[in-house]
Order: structure tokens, then C-alpha cells, then sequence
């Protein structure tokens, strides 16, 4: 019967593991969704860069592949094309949201031989 002699006397312990662990769980619950979101626009990043450079490559007008990076990449990001020799390069760099110190910048770039310059040997 020494359960009957200190009846009650854990009852609290409960509480207070509960009001350690839940705002570290919900910690924890959000930076999950900033890394998936942050991880989101980097994908975006890149798939933009890539619409760009082959949109470049294709001698399709600056304004025309700027305008389908920036339509591909995140929102507000900044998109930046660039020739060196047969190779067009886009630059694709956005910030992604997060609070304070967490908010990180992306950037991502595509390379492609430009068209014109294809099979000449």
C-alpha cells in the first residue's frame, strides 16, 4: 500500500514536462516548414535559371527570357543574364523568408551553349 500513503504526490510533474515540450515541439514544427519552404524557392530558383538560359540559347529577345525566368523563379527574385564566348549564362537570386537571421539568399545558375554556335567545328 504504499501507493495510498503518498497519493497525489507526482501529479504536477506531468504539467510542467508539458510546458517544456510543447514550445519545442512547436519550435521544431517550424523551422521544418521554414527548411521545406526555404528548400521550395531554391528549386524554384533553379528551375528558372534553366528556363532562362535555354530561352537565351534559343536567341529568343533578352526581355523574352528574362521575363520567363522571372515567371518560373520565386516572387521578387532577380534574374541576370550574362554571354562569355558560346555559353549564355542566367543568374536567378531571391531571398527567402524567415524571421530575423533566417531569412537566407538563394541563388542558382544555368549555363548553355547558345544555338548559333552549335556544330560549328
Amino acid at each position: 500500500m504504499a501507493r495510498s500513503e503518498r497519493p497525489g504526490r507526482d501529479r504536477g510533474f506531468v504539467t510542467a514536462e508539458a510546458a517544456v515540450v510543447l514550445p519545442v515541439l512547436v519550435a521544431f514544427t517550424m523551422a521544418l516548414i521554414w527548411a521545406v519552404l526555404a528548400t521550395s524557392a531554391q528549386i524554384r530558383c533553379v528551375d528558372a535559371a534553366r528556363a532562362g538560359a535555354r530561352a537565351v540559347a534559343r536567341q529568343e529577345a533578352r526581355d523574352a527570357a528574362v521575363a520567363a525566368a522571372r515567371e518560373a523563379a520565386p516572387p521578387g527574385a532577380r534574374v541576370e543574364v550574362s554571354r562569355e564566348g558560346d555559353l549564355v549564362r542566367v543568374t536567378v537570386r531571391a531571398r527567402a523568408a524567415g524571421p530575423g537571421p533566417l531569412g537566407v539568399e538563394l541563388s542558382a545558375q544555368a549555363v548553355a551553349a547558345a544555338e548559333e554556335t552549335v556544330g560549328d567545328a
